[in-house]
């Protein structure tokens, strides 16, 4: 594992010795790394959403439907499920 030095807002650091402090964490280290875990995460989930939506908005318009004959659509779709 790599070793590194950083400076830390007072309040940031505070709140990392408390969650030791609670045992929430065995380190400080282990708090910030769990923090960058959960941040690389969300940041794949957010590409992926973003991914999604450009290959919806790609995909061209839907053709119109009333709410009934869209209810109808679903159900069929989920007898197949």
């Amino acid at each position: 594992m790599t070793r590194q030095s950083i400076t830390l807002a007072q309040k940031n650091d505070e709140w990392l010795k408390d969650q030791v402090k609670n045992e929430e964490f065995s380190s400080k280290s282990e708090a910030v790394n769990y923090l960058i875990k959960q941040a690389r995460e969300q940041e794949a989930y957010y590409d992926y959403v973003r991914m999604k939506i450009k290959k919806g908005e790609e995909s061209g318009w839907a053709e119109i439907q009333s709410a009934e004959e869209m209810l109808s659509e679903f159900k069929n779709r989920l007898k197949n499920v």
